[in-house]
């Protein structure tokens, strides 16, 4: 086989842009930053230092051919995936806000960065265009990891979600109108082919995609798909829909893949929990792979920065601090957010992977096209990228502070959701409550959920599996579930139901029953939660210590009253349950825990009614 004489063989430099990217995605993870710095940062320093990407694939031409095509196809998917998190109860009852920001707010935004880029950046009036539609769009490769991470509230959530995932397609459809115009300037019937051009969009995008959408739920609804090839067959079926939509009409896929996304999310005929898991794994690896790849593409001079120089930061900042606030409050006007939600909606505009990517494929389209726009599509192609770096940045290092002020979230949020409401539930509920952590308790035995609400602890009267909990409840202050039924089978049922938004790191349940065999298990040990507590504690264990007079007990240890003389005093019966290291911090104790509490930390624990032993706390 032979290799291209670049620095690094083909498959080491695909496998090191893979493992590059995910690395790069822990990293931001661990340090709670967005990933997509880290990627860029990762694809700049690659293309200064073994070359472009396209060099890998062939000769320049085809390269780049087989490139945007591999691009073109993962925005589609990533588009696709975002749209499965879309569903229309989330925004019942306001889809009025929702669709005024991606009109009307998508139209003073365009308007805005328009003037901005021809009066300040300098470009020409149809580049200028050109940039105003393009950085209309924002998108799920930015907004969902952020929300993700901030949890705000759940209203002003799901406006945020939706708008972000939506005005894609729609930006990436107006900037591909104009890109025809700049690329074909001839004067002639020019209304009418924008129109036609945009209603055949429309057209294509919404027949596809709700086709495609019937055609998918019908071969699962029928069984005529295996399990196994499910995610198989949707993932073909979505790049062929993407892929023919483009090709009966520029940019109609990004609608297509969107329109699909939503219907599926929305259907009610079959389970696609299994593809949305697929989906969000997938997205995780194109993630990796297509910031570095598009970044390493840029390679600018000197001369090219000093031209765009302090303009372009300028630039950014006043699509960050004028633009999105006005296109915010304008839309929002008369609506009844309330002035916090308003706020919130004004700082929060990324862009993401569909200005980048649209934006290097329309350079290439207008250098070949019109040599005399060449330099300004690079230097459009900078830019873009520059506002990807600058919004990112700035919106994900502080969103998270802004909505804490303006209280509609709590930065790592670290309250627990119990899924059960029984007497031991209710009085370790109102013992974080009066430490300051949030609580909901969710059951379906009405009694336990009158006394609970009796005692002012927020409940839900709901099945902890309902789509209900997921969808209506606000767990924006919730950062641990504890599953604390009697019934193993509910208790990891809520522990895998969870898993994903709390992270299996923060999901518990109680130890399940001891069986005779393995056969006469009743729940798989994979879709437990982490074990509370100690290993083989039952929930009926428990509940008889607590019925025997056991009660919780907060203890502050101290110098003078150590860990070593808590379980001296209390035995081996107390049962450790919380830590709290500092007024804000909860850790919640697991069997297989290393947690060692130290002088100054809170205990909270289930103990015996009379000491047993000497030693006195301090």
């Amino acid at each position: 086989m032979q290799y291209p004489p670049y620095l690094l063989e083909t498959p080491i430099y695909m496998a090191a842009v893979l493992a590059l990217g995910i690395a790069a995605q822990w990293l931001a993870w661990r340090m709670k930053v967005p990933a997509i710095v880290f990627l860029l940062f990762l694809g700049f320093a690659m293309g200064y230092i073994v070359g472009p990407p396209e060099t890998y694939l062939g000769d320049n031409e085809q390269g780049r051919a087989i490139l945007f095509g591999m691009v073109s196809l993962a925005v589609g998917a990533i588009l696709f995936e975002g749209g499965l998190s879309l569903r229309f109860q989330e925004i019942r009852d306001h889809s009025g806000v929702v669709i005024r920001l991606v009109s009307l707010g998508l139209a003073i935004t365009a308007v805005l960065t328009t003037l901005a880029a021809r009066y300040l950046v300098e470009f020409s009036w149809p580049m200028a265009v050109l940039i105003g539609s393009l950085l209309t769009v924002s998108g799920p490769t930015v907004i969902l990891p952020l929300l993700r991470q901030v949890r705000p509230e759940r209203r002003v959530g799901s406006i945020i979600k939706w708008e972000g995932i939506v005005n894609d397609p729609i930006g990436a459809v107006l900037a591909a109108l104009v890109y025809e115009v700049v690329v074909h300037p001839s004067t002639d019937g020019m209304t009418h082919g924008t129109l036609f051009a945009l209603g055949k969009t429309i057209v294509v995008g919404l027949g596809l995609g709700l086709g495609g959408g019937w055609v998918i739920r019908e071969l699962m609804r029928r069984y005529l798909v295996p399990d196994f090839l499910q995610n198989a067959v949707v993932l073909a079926m979505v790049l062929l829909l993407f892929a023919v939509s483009n090709q009966l009409q520029s940019e109609s896929g990004l609608v297509t893949v969107t329109v699909l996304g939503i219907y599926l999310a929305n259907q009610r005929s079959v389970p696609i929990k299994h593809v949305v898991e697929f989906k969000e794994n997938l997205r995780v690896l194109l993630l990796a792979v297509l910031f570095i790849v598009l970044a390493s593409r840029i390679q600018p001079s000197m001369a090219e920065l000093e031209d765009i120089g302090w303009r372009g930061i300028v630039f950014v900042l006043l699509l960050i601090f004028l633009v999105r606030p006005i296109a915010a409050f304008v839309s929002t006007w008369g609506s009844d957010l309330t002035r916090e939600q308003r706020k919130l909606l004004a700082w929060m505009h990324p862009r993401g992977i569909v200005a980048a990517a649209v934006a290097t494929l329309f350079a290439i389209g207008i250098a070949e096209a019109r040599p005399e726009f060449e330099a300004e599509a690079q230097k459009m192609v900078l830019v873009v990228f520059l506002v990807v770096v600058g919004t990112v940045t700035i919106y994900g290092l502080s969103l998270g502070r802004v909505a804490k002020s303006l209280g509609l979230s709590r930065e790592d949020p670290q309250g627990v959701l119990f899924v059960g409401a029984s007497p031991l539930v209710r009085e370790l509920a109102r013992s974080l409550r009066d430490e300051g952590f949030g609580t909901l308790l969710v059951d379906t035995n009405p009694e336990n959920i009158s006394l609970a609400r009796m005692d002012g602890l927020p409940v839900c009267y709901a099945s902890i599996g309902s789509d209900f909990v997921h969808h209506e409840t606000d767990l924006g202050e919730l950062g641990n579930l504890l599953a604390m039924t009697s019934n193993d089978e509910v208790n990891t049922l809520a522990a895998s139901e969870f898993a994903e938004q709390f992270g299996s790191a923060n999901v518990y349940q109680f130890s399940p029953h001891d069986k005779a065999s393995q056969r006469h298990q009743r729940v798989p040990a994979h879709l437990r939660g982490r074990i509370l507590f100690a290993d083989g504690l039952t929930e009926d264990q428990v509940r008889d210590r607590y019925e025997a007079g056991f009660r919780i007990k907060k203890t502050t240890l101290s110098e003078g009253f150590t860990m070593k003389q808590f379980r001296e005093k209390y035995g081996s019966d107390a049962i450790l349950m919380f830590v709290l290291p500092d007024k804000s911090r909860l850790t919640v104790i697991a069997s297989n825990s290393t947690y060692e509490p130290k002088p100054g930390h809170k205990l909270i624990a289930l103990v015996p009614p009379q000491p047993a032993g000497t030693p006195t706390e301090a």
